[in-house]
């Protein structure tokens, strides 16, 4: 009979407790407010990934015949707001979304501005030739040539093992 603990039970709503109190409503939403600040709002790319430490937009690296074709959504970009550059092997993909509507109507006006940059930067491939890198941005996705270098050395080859 001592392992056995008695039931108990309380006028709180257990499935949320918040709701019992409008008080506390809002001290929670304070809260959270004060919680998220500092952190990157739901991602710009529809990605809504509160634990990500910045929006970045996924990519596909597609290996063609004579290139690779990488490309990248960005939605609500133009090609100004995009920079390309390679270096080091590394080829970055910047950007920054900036977005203000303001509408007035009946005496309320209403304004809402959203901001958002991102960085991505993807490794290259070692028979990529860096000058033979193009890109075109239409309709939110950016499509990034990369020609390969047929003068590189190949990628993979068969190491045998000899004796000790």
């Amino acid at each position: 009979m001592n392992d056995q603990v008695p039931a108990t039970t309380s006028k709180a709503n257990p499935i949320s407790p918040i709701l019992d109190h409008p008080v506390d409503w809002l001290r929670t939403e304070i809260d959270r407010l004060f919680e998220d600040f500092g952190r990157p709002a739901a991602s710009l790319f529809g990605v809504g990934n509160r634990s990500s430490i910045a929006p970045v937009p996924a990519v596909e690296l597609v290996d063609e015949d004579k290139a690779y074709r990488l490309t990248a959504e960005l939605p609500g970009l133009s090609d100004d707001d995009i920079d390309i550059s390679v270096a080091d092997g590394l080829l970055t993909i910047a950007g920054e979304k900036k977005e203000e509507t303001e509408r007035k109507d009946k005496g309320y006006v209403f304004s809402e501005r959203r901001y958002g940059s991102f960085r991505r930067q993807v490794s290259l491939p070692s028979d990529v030739d860096p000058n033979g890198i193009t890109a075109a941005f239409k309709d939110g996705v950016l499509t990034v040539t990369l020609t390969k270098d047929e003068n590189a050395p190949a990628r993979s080859r068969k190491i045998e093992i000899g004796q000790a």
